[in-house]
């Protein structure tokens, strides 16, 4: 690979993994920098404490909505061609409240639609029938998607960069800049690519006063689901949600919570006891076989952005070409594929006459 393209990509999380990977089948000579690696857990670093599933809530916006298309078809490839990744095919449900059928949600978004608009995309789009809802809610739809166990598909991940070339070098960076000397090889990186999500807004050279975190919890389980669950909102408060997703290889995630701006990794207590509460009452099938049993208490920083997620290409004084890759919030795995492949078309964009 000694004439290929040397490219530096910072972030060694879902967003870092897939457009390291996406760029080495494209030939690329990569190297991947991240003060984090799977395996590692910590409050800045978001991927470990996902979910994770695809559940698309994009509304009105073609170019995320081909993320998720994107990344739809590459979870199905995977579920058949990859059953070491730590994916699986599950039912899909969400029930509406009818309190929640007008409300302008950036979480929820589509998903508040009748007919949303990944319907003809999916396996076995179904409208559920209203008088076979739970009490309380007026609208529902099912499909069939995929739940990914974040603990195996991250290590399997890095595994497919390594089998491609892929170098990685554990550093933590304070400029941007810094990346470009930083590759493998010893020569200088032609391009770098910004995939340091949550810290976007600390790097040196990029600064994004955009990004903040949405803060999520979750508790999980021993116990198994039938289905993953989400419904559009609780009684607790309009930053409260309830989600259930039943892993790959077992367990099962409780959610939720998406608060704008709260940094505290610290695990509130109280907030457990509502998701515990809500799961039970939305799926008391949890318990059929023995009862609740909590393996851990989660809390993750979704690295979310105004205006929505950052993929671009920028010249920057003293750096070079950068292709930025961040902000995805809460959809990092179900549109990693996609902005991967969109990072792809902006690097060949960077180097095209070279």
């Amino acid at each position: 690979m000694t004439n290929a393209k040397k490219i530096v990509v910072i972030g060694a999380g879902v967003a870092g993994l897939t457009s390291a990977l996406q760029l080495s089948k494209k030939g690329y000579d990569v190297t991947i920098v991240a003060k984090f690696m799977p395996g590692d857990y910590d409050i800045e670093y978001t991927s470990p404490w996902a979910g994770a599933n695809w559940m698309s809530f994009v509304k009105d916006n073609q170019r995320l909505a081909n993320y998720d298309r994107i990344t739809y078809g590459v979870f199905q490839r995977l579920v058949k061609e990859s059953p070491d990744a730590g994916i699986w095919r599950q039912r899909c449900i969400t029930y509406v409240r009818p309190e929640d059928l007008d409300k302008q949600s950036d979480l929820l978004g589509g998903l508040l639609d009748e007919r949303p608009w990944f319907a003809d995309l999916v396996g076995n789009f179904t409208m559920l029938d209203p008088s076979t809802l739970p009490k309380g809610y007026c609208q529902g739809i099912a499909y069939d998607s995929v739940c990914i166990n974040v603990q195996v598909y991250l290590p399997w991940l890095q595994s497919q960069c390594f089998a491609n070339g892929v170098k990685l070098k554990v550093i933590t960076l304070k400029h941007i800049k810094e990346a470009v000397n930083l590759h493998a090889s010893g020569n200088k990186a032609d391009l770098i690519v910004n995939c340091t999500g949550l810290l976007a807004s600390k790097l040196g050279g990029v600064m994004d006063s955009k990004i903040y975190p949405g803060r999520g919890q979750t508790v999980l389980v021993r116990n198994h689901a039938p289905a993953m669950y989400n419904v559009s909102g609780t009684t607790d408060g309009e930053d409260e949600l309830t989600y259930i997703m039943s892993r790959p290889g077992g367990g099962t995630i409780l959610g939720g919570c998406y608060q704008k701006g709260n940094w505290n990794g610290a695990v509130d207590p109280n907030l457990a006891e509502r998701i515990i509460r809500r799961s039970l009452e939305l799926c008391p099938e949890l318990e059929k076989d023995f009862p609740l049993d909590i393996v851990r208490h989660n809390v993750g920083l979704r690295p979310s952005r105004e205006g929505g997620p950052r993929v671009e290409l920028e010249d920057l004084v003293g750096v070079g070409k950068v292709v930025h890759n961040y902000g995805a919030g809460g959809a990092g795995y179900q549109s990693s594929y996609g902005m991967a492949d969109h990072v792809v078309e902006l690097v060949e964009l960077a180097f095209k006459g070279q």
